[in-house]
């Protein structure tokens, strides 16, 4: 690459990244205009994101059900089934997707609303409210940090489950036979370890997403 389209490329990266920042910008001042504040959305995508991880739990457990049941299946059934299967498969890749951008969704959020709230506390005159207000950021940034991190744990567990199913659903679709069949049984019980983990660390996020909601929205 020469100096030149180097050079292009950083500029285009650069204006891209200040597009980005600015569409942020008067989403939030316009969402504003209307009543909604930083906070208000936070919580509320929060509780979205804790929804999502419900569902996500819920998808990921039906497509290992799907799987687990391909054993018990009679050969004349095993179309039928391996349909199911792939269709379980592809709810828990959409639901995979969809939890992932409500985790963005949040954190997004929070680094806006901070960085608000760190500037508006040099805009007060009484010190014991700049202090109040400091000790308050510092507690739901605390806060905060916690459940990101919870949510990213749990986020991480994801792909290599998917990476698994679909494992199986491309070995069942071109080897669609009793003995295929039987050669996946220990394989899904390896999995069912893995999606154990993934619920456990969905779980311990769905846990930090409630403390997080009744800390800044106790009501």
């Amino acid at each position: 690459m020469t100096f030149r389209s180097s050079s292009l490329l950083t500029t285009l990266m650069a204006s891209v990244v200040l597009l980005l920042c600015s569409c942020s910008t008067a989403y939030y001042g316009a969402m504003e205009k209307v009543g909604f504040q930083k906070r208000d959305l936070l919580v509320k995508r929060v509780k979205n994101a804790k929804k999502s991880q419900i569902e996500t739990k819920e998808d990921f457990q039906s497509a290992l059900d799907e799987f687990l049941l391909i054993a018990d299946t009679p050969p004349s059934e095993l179309e039928a089934r391996y349909k199911k299967t792939e269709k379980a498969y592809k709810n828990a890749e959409r639901q995979a997707a969809e939890v992932k951008r409500r985790h963005d969704d949040v954190e997004n959020v929070s680094k806006h609303l901070f960085r608000e709230w760190k500037g508006e506390i040099d805009q007060y005159q009484n010190p014991e409210f700049a202090r109040e207000s400091s000790r308050q950021l510092v507690k739901a940034e605390v806060q905060s940090d916690a459940l990101l991190i919870a949510m990213r744990k749990a986020e991480s567990k994801i792909d290599p489950v998917l990476k698994e199913f679909r494992d199986y659903v491309l070995f069942l679709k071109h080897n669609l036979n009793a003995r295929a069949v039987a050669s996946l049984e220990g394989q899904v019980k390896r999995t069912k370890i893995d999606v154990s983990r993934l619920i456990s660390e969905m779980n311990a996020a769905i846990s930090e997403a409630d403390s997080f909601i009744q800390q800044m929205d106790p009501s």
